[in-house]
């Protein structure tokens, strides 16, 4: 777990939720850490707790200028980018097909997806230059399983994790690290709008049923070590209990207060 001492870690959608806990743990791990989200206010009082250790730049994935942009910032604060975690993502609106409005559904796709790729596009060259860093992109089971309501959120993750897959493919050989990650249901406020809309098996789940964002954030950091290099190029699901076992969580989730 020592391996991100001193480098520089990036985390996008770092506002609440996976990447809020992940950017703290990354930092109590010794990692510079960067925080990146739309909102600006969050994520700069989350950067002022941890500390010199951390920096905010707002940036909205969907948009190649803004994250070149905020890399750069980034970059000029705490150098090199060592790893990337790809968190940010949206789900709503869930809908049916025949009823749901053609640009919300493209501007899911815009973050799921289109977002991952800006994000990678920007650290990649340097860090094949490099030939060091590591890519984790935060995935789902709606990469393959199909679900009634989420045809962009599942579209989106199925891209997503296609392009985890050829990105492996094409930088493995020249030392950089590409893989995904598949948390299952976590109690961040993403569950909160999947249990208003009522739409099939997922919204009906109850609160204590999902795993917490630390526990996600978790995982993130053991995937950043060479203990985790047989599921690079793949996701890496915490539904899979040797998996928890290797990231050193329970075999079930802790009961929470109801959203």
């Amino acid at each position: 777990m020592n391996e991100v001492s001193g480098k520089h870690v990036v985390v996008t959608g770092s506002s609440r939720g996976i990447g809020a806990a992940a950017v703290r743990l990354f930092a109590e791990a010794g990692a510079r850490v960067t925080l990146m989200a739309r909102s600006a206010d969050p994520i700069e009082e989350i950067a002022g707790e941890i500390g010199e250790s951390a920096c905010a730049h707002t940036c909205d994935v969907a948009d190649f200028a803004a994250v070149r942009g905020a890399m750069d910032a980034a970059v000029s604060q705490f150098g090199p980018v060592d790893i990337l975690v790809n968190n940010a993502g949206a789900i709503e609106p869930i809908a049916h097909l025949g009823t749901i409005d053609p640009e919300a559904w493209g501007a899911v796709i815009d973050i799921n997806l289109k977002g991952v790729f800006h994000c990678a596009r920007t650290v990649l060259p340097a860090m094949l230059d490099r030939r060091s860093g590591t890519i984790v992109n935060v995935s789902s089971g709606a990469a393959i399983h199909p679900l009634e309501g989420w045809s962009t959120y599942c579209a989106s993750k199925a891209g997503a994790k296609m392009l985890t897959r050829c990105m492996d493919l094409e930088v493995r050989e020249h030392g950089v690290r590409v893989l995904g990650l598949s948390p299952g249901t976590v109690a961040t406020q993403m569950q909160r709008e999947i249990k208003a809309s009522g739409i099939n098996p997922v919204s009906q789940l109850a609160w204590e049923d999902h795993i917490p964002a630390q526990w996600a954030a978790r995982a993130l950091l053991w995937m950043c070590s060479s203990d985790a290099d047989a599921f690079l190029g793949d996701d890496v699901s915490l539904r899979d209990p040797a998996v928890r076992a290797r990231v050193g969580i329970g075999s079930r989730p802790p009961r929470h207060g109801q959203p």
